[in-house]
């Protein structure tokens, strides 16, 4: 199994922090958000490959901490890809990159794919197992609590057997507070799936129009984040997580 970290964005909402520094590098109760995603991943086991996508600027960034990681934390192997963007006029968006390092890595392999500014607050070890068992797409859904905060998000409708039925990205009135957020499976046999996506010419960004063009064409199903969940898209967020994360 392979993991692939989404970090390719400029997250412009957070300058002057983000001018220097890549988001998911940013410092969460003293330690990189990243770190976060990777050590409640790294309990699923079996995983041989961690790709980050990553643009020509910060590419440099995330290979010292890397290998920085590596050394100190963990004995996952990391592939750092750049994908050449600079800015945001020319950027490949979050399925472009997707679509990018499997073609250019040639992954042929069950692949998570997750956001590196996704913090979460427990293991999502279960999340594997789940995958594994199922053996079809899987999309992480949380329950927000607030309908105005689901407007942010893609909201999910599901069957009675946890299988997505509806997806609206940002609805001006959801439905529900249940959201699909940025941690997804892909098994093997789907990826062509994504490539015949983006050969279409369907919308390369937001990693969200993937599930939603996705399940009316093959079995989505959804497993429920455990614990606490942060999008760190803004200073707001971002300050929060660290008085939440510093207690713990």
């Amino acid at each position: 199994m392979k993991i692939l970290i989404l970090a390719a964005g400029y997250a412009t909402r957070l300058y002057p922090l983000t001018l220097t520094q890549p988001k998911p590098l940013l410092g969460v109760a003293g330690k990189p958000m990243i770190e976060y995603v990777l050590d409640n991943l790294a309990p699923i086991g079996g995983i041989d490959r961690v790709y980050v996508v990553t643009n020509d600027k910060f590419a440099d960034h995330f290979q010292k901490w890397a290998d920085g990681y590596r050394a100190t934390k963990s004995k996952l192997d990391f592939t750092i890809v750049n994908d050449r963007s600079t800015d945001d006029t020319n950027k490949l968006g979050a399925i472009g990159d997707l679509n990018l390092v499997i073609e250019k890595e040639k992954v042929d392999d069950d692949l998570i794919v997750v956001a590196g500014d996704n913090l979460f607050s427990q293991s999502v070890e279960e999340f594997g197992k789940f995958c594994r068992a199922k053996n079809a797409p899987v999309l992480g859904v949380y329950d927000v609590g607030s309908l105005e905060q689901a407007k942010k998000y893609g909201v999910v409708a599901l069957d009675t057997a946890g299988k997505l039925v509806k997806f609206e990205e940002k609805p001006a009135q959801p439905a529900s507070t249940l959201i699909g957020i940025a941690l997804y499976f892909y098994p093997k046999h789907t990826l062509p799936l994504i490539k015949q996506y983006v050969a279409e010419g369907n919308n390369p960004d937001q990693p969200g129009r993937l599930v939603q063009w996705l399940y009316p064409r093959t079995p989505v199903y959804t497993w429920t984040v455990p614990g606490l969940w942060y999008d760190i898209g803004s200073k707001e967020t971002l300050e929060e997580a660290n008085r939440i994360y510093a207690k713990r």
